[in-house]
């Protein structure tokens, strides 16, 4: 029997929702992403809180909200615990959109899902890995190994590979096969034959343009608003997608001379760009090389001013701008207050580069045709002043008061407590006979001079204050090394650090001094809200830079992984049906789409089974080397042992004799240019390897699935028996390991 593996939804099928996906493997839970949405609703969190006390293990894919934006609140509500795995990239880039959406919300509202603490706590238990890194499981998950792969679409992305027993569980959702500017595409296609394959049909129905017709039609629809005066909104994520923009923009302002500015406004846009400047390793490999020769950081930017408040941007000269602010919904923060403010003119422009999430604002503009008139809430904090004021503090201080009492009351209950447990045990009257025996054994060990000694009178109680200058005697440990220090004496506690500091990599000092103030000021305040009706006037567009593979690569991928067993979860129900049964007509026969909160079971048909292999028959088993691995002829019989495992002994009589067997595959490019340093001249022509004169080499069978039962691929070595002829033959046989 194969590893056991069930899929369960807790969020994200049938639809556009966060994503959120319980995977277990032989019985170890995988929460597989961990989403919200930007209006934080807490309906979509119940299938996850019935869960997350008994995850095992948490993996991140992307530094988005829809992909860890309840991370905090999980962890801080909902009882989850376990260890959190992820790339450096998703966890730095993480915390930043996390500090951001509760700025964003704080600013609007009294947010009370989690606080900054919550958001440091949750981050500081990510263990971080690298691309390609195995990361061996202990304990419940011995056996298990997992590790993250390139995905694109955002800095940092993976596609998550969980292997055990042999036998791999592929999680790929929102991946990019396209290069980009500052990303790879995805190593995807790189996976054969996996027994799951767990992915989306979120774009299953799109198609795209080519990328250079794409970044042209963006560039003309920001360039025709700026010559004509109007100011340019790009409604963005805050360390994701725009990171793709910003480069778009700035090299293009580069090769032009323009000098319209640029704004990049978060509330940490700096730290944003800062950390970025520090993951070129994770870019593209054209950044990469161009670091490593001439020391150029493309993250340097010249033409994007990086803004952290809207009153610096109203500081700016008048004049056509262009400016990312963030976030992409429009619900809050400062692309809601710039579009509330630049709407109503006809000469500006809202460029919406991804789709916006279900029932927001963003949505609603997007809609064909967009409405001419949208009622929004618009919400500021402002400080409390007089009455109010007053009313405040007179408030606080009587909870002050109560609280102080209360301790005042605590403390001395527990000191009446001990002073009557010290007179007790103290009294010379009493007896406390559940020790009299301890007593006598302690007489007898000590020295027989003092064994007469009694002792009489008042003994004061230990918590007595001594009548005057109290001495203490601190004696110091010391062993053969010198004095015995305790090391926590010296270890600074949280207690006595400031209460505003952020854990370390993700410390305020990483911050900028506009959003720390806002997180930490206490100021009384309170939020004043306004609905208005916005008219619509300014054009709207949107262009697909979301970064991820349109329904024609999706398909063609799909194809060349071919699984075993096909999951598919997060898009439109239209999107899901469509893609599941192309699926299930042209790559495998086992395609699943559960409902939310439905298992499936998708454990391996296969018929694996784990055989020990004593000394005894290992000794006797002569290894080859193939590439990257050593194989060999092994002859045994199975019995099973005492423990009930399988074991291979060796047989009681002589193995038969073994057929001939070639294991292995060749790249015909790669023969061709062993043949020529063995001085035999070839050449492709006609899909296949013409040798010498007379013999030709031609592979046939199915390539798209190899792997599979049915796509295996024959040599077919053509050409008169003749000299030649054999020599190639023994070239080609040398390529291969016969046992």
């Amino acid at each position: 029997m194969g590893t056991s593996v069930q899929v369960t939804p807790l969020c994200g099928v049938y639809n556009e929702n966060p994503l959120s996906y319980l995977v277990s493997v032989d019985g170890f839970k995988f929460l597989i992403d961990c989403g919200w949405n930007d209006q934080f609703d807490t309906s979509l969190l119940e299938p996850l809180a019935r869960v997350a006390p008994t995850v095992d293990a948490v993996l991140l894919s992307y530094s988005d909200t829809l992909h860890l934006g309840a991370l905090p609140y999980a962890m801080k509500k909902l009882g989850l615990s376990a260890p959190i795995f992820a790339t450096e990239p998703v966890c730095r880039l993480g915390l930043l959109t996390m500090y951001d959406q509760f700025v964003s919300r704080k600013q609007v509202s009294d947010f009370e899902f989690f606080t900054l603490d919550d958001i440091d706590q949750a981050f500081q238990n990510i263990t971080s890995l690298t691309y390609s890194q195995n990361h061996h499981l202990s304990g419940k998950g011995e056996g298990i190994v997992i590790a993250p792969y390139v995905a694109g679409h955002l800095l940092g992305g993976a596609v998550w590979k969980i292997t055990k027993d042999g036998e791999d569980v592929i999680y790929a959702v929102d991946f990019n096969h396209r290069k980009e500017r500052h990303l790879n595409g995805t190593v995807l296609e790189s996976f054969v034959r996996p027994a799951v394959l767990i992915t989306d049909a979120y774009n299953a129905l799109s198609h795209q343009p080519s990328r250079r017709q794409r970044d042209q039609e963006f560039l003309d629809a920001i360039m025709k608003t700026l010559k004509t005066g109007g100011n340019v909104l790009l409604p963005v994520d805050t360390a994701g997608r725009v990171l793709e923009l910003i480069l778009i923009l700035e090299q293009h302002w580069e090769q032009y001379k323009l000098i319209y500015p640029i704004y990049f406004l978060t509330y940490v846009s700096s730290s944003t760009i800062n950390y970025v400047k520090t993951f070129l390793e994770w870019m593209s490999d054209s950044i990469a090389k161009s670091f490593e020769h001439t020391r150029d950081n493309v993250f340097l930017l010249r033409h994007v001013k990086l803004l952290i408040n809207k009153s610096e941007l109203e500081n700016v000269p008048l004049g056509p701008k262009v400016v990312f602010a963030s976030l992409g919904s429009l619900e809050i923060g400062f692309s809601h207050d710039l579009f509330v403010e630049w709407a109503s003119d006809p000469s500006n422009l809202v460029l919406f580069t991804e789709r916006g999430q279900f029932a927001t604002l963003a949505r609603m503009l997007q809609a064909d045709p967009p409405p001419k008139a949208v009622k929004v809430t618009k919400s500021k904090r402002e400080p409390l002043a007089g009455e109010e004021l007053a009313a405040y503090e007179e408030e606080q201080d009587r909870r002050k008061k109560e609280e102080a009492l209360k301790a005042a009351q605590i403390k001395e209950e527990k000191s009446n407590a001990s002073a009557r447990n010290d007179n007790a045990q103290n009294d010379p009257m009493v007896v406390d006979k559940t020790h009299a025996n301890d007593s006598k054994a302690a007489v007898g060990h000590r020295n027989e001079a003092f064994r007469d000694v009694f002792i009489d009178g008042f003994v004061s109680p230990s918590t007595s204050v001594a009548p005057m200058f109290p001495f203490y005697d601190y004696t110091s440990e010391w062993d053969d090394f010198g004095e015995v220090i305790n090391p926590d004496e010296y270890v600074l506690k949280a207690d006595n650090i400031d209460s505003a500091s952020m854990p370390a990599d993700g410390d305020l000092g990483k911050l900028d001094e506009g959003p720390i103030s806002l997180m930490l000021d206490t100021t009384p305040s309170k939020v004043v809200s306004m609905e208005m009706t916005v008219q619509v006037k300014c054009s709207l567009i949107y262009m697909d830079f979301e970064g991820r593979a349109d329904g024609r690569s999706i398909k063609s991928i799909l194809a060349h992984v071919n699984p075993l067993k096909l999951v598919l979860v997060h898009g439109s129900a239209e999107a899901t049906e469509h893609l599941k049964q192309h699926c299930l007509k042209h790559i495998c026969p086992h395609v699943y789409a559960p409902q939310i909160e439905e298992t499936v079971d998708v454990t391996s048909d296969l018929c694996a089974y784990k055989v020990q292999l004593p000394e005894k028959l290992m000794s006797d088993v002569l290894f080859r080397k193939l590439g990257d691995y050593e194989i060999a002829w092994v002859d045994g019989e199975v019995e099973k042992t005492e423990s009930g495992m399988l074991s291979l002994v060796p047989l009681s009589s002589r193995a038969p004799p073994h057929k001939g067997v070639l294991v292995g595959d060749i790249k015909m490019a790669d023969f061709k240019q062993f043949l020529a340093s063995k001085g035999v001249q070839a050449e492709f022509g006609g899909g296949a390897l013409r040798c010498g004169e007379h013999v030709t080499l031609r592979k046939v069978g199915d390539a798209s699935q190899k792997g599979g039962a049915g796509g295996v691929q024959q040599i077919l070595l053509e050409g008169p028996l003749t000299e030649d002829y054999y020599k190639i033959r023994e070239h080609l046989y040398s390529q291969f390991y016969a046992p």
